[in-house]
This record gives structure tokens, C-alpha cells and sequence, in this order.
């Protein structure tokens, strides 16, 4: 299993990446795995805010539709545009080219209380 170790975790299998004051979302490559084929990603407009661990958005699956959750507080800065049309791109690359959004982060505190790819993985190790 891939957990990049530059990267934050929720316990619901989203990860954040930190440029400055902005981070990228998306979702583990446990989380695609579990989820099966994305066929659909619903995601907010660019502007919209976002309050941690609320929902800010779903993903549709073969199996499944699931939650997006907000890692952190803050408003949407951007929006993977590429998902509309390749969907698929969050089970190929769930880390690099299946980014969700970005969101400008309102408290650091909020990024600062996610999980380590250590903690991650150890909490992957409790569920498998």
C-alpha cells in the first residue's frame, strides 16, 4: 500500500499536501481500492468554504457513493477539472493527478492535528 510519507491523513482516507497556506485533497490509494471503479466525482465551485472532517462533496463508485470529507477549514481555491471528464483519474493516480481540490486553510492548527503517514498506516494495519 502507497502512504506517501510528505503527506497528512484523515481517518476517513483523505490526504492533504501543504503549499503555503493552501493544501491539495484527495483521497488514499486504500480509499479508491475500497470505493472500486470512480465513476463520478461531485465537487464544490471554487469560493465555496469548508468546515473539517464536513462534507464537502462525493465520489460515485461501482460499488459505492461516499462522502468527501474537508480535512481542514477554509474555502475551496480550486477544483481538479480533469475528474469531469476522466473520473478514473482517482483510482490511476489517487496522489498525484486525482487530486479533488485545493482550499485556502483558514486555522493551521486544523492540518497540524491530521494523521502522519506512520499514524496512518498503523491505523490501515487496525482495519485490514
Amino acid at each position: 500500500m502507497n502512504v506517501p510519507k510528505d503527506l497528512r491523513y484523515t481517518k476517513e482516507h483523505e490526504w492533504i499536501r501543504t503549499h503555503g497556506g493552501e493544501v491539495e485533497v484527495g483521497i488514499t490509494e486504500y480509499a479508491q481500492g475500497e470505493l472500486g471503479d470512480v465513476i463520478f466525482v461531485d465537487l464544490p465551485a471554487p469560493g465555496t468554504k469548508v468546515e473539517q472532517m464536513k462534507a464537502f462533496g462525493s465520489i460515485d463508485a461501482v460499488k459505492t457513493v461516499s462522502d468527501l470529507f474537508a480535512p481542514v477549514s477554509g474555502e475551496i481555491t480550486a477544483v481538479n477539472e480533469s475528474l469531469k471528464d476522466n473520473p478514473a483519474l482517482v483510482n490511476q493516480s489517487p496522489y498525484e493527478q486525482g487530486w479533488m481540490v485545493k482550499i485556502r486553510v483558514a486555522k493551521d492548527a486544523d492540518a497540524e492535528g491530521l494523521l502522519s503517514a506512520d499514524a496512518y498506516e498503523k491505523l490501515l494495519g487496525a482495519t485490514a
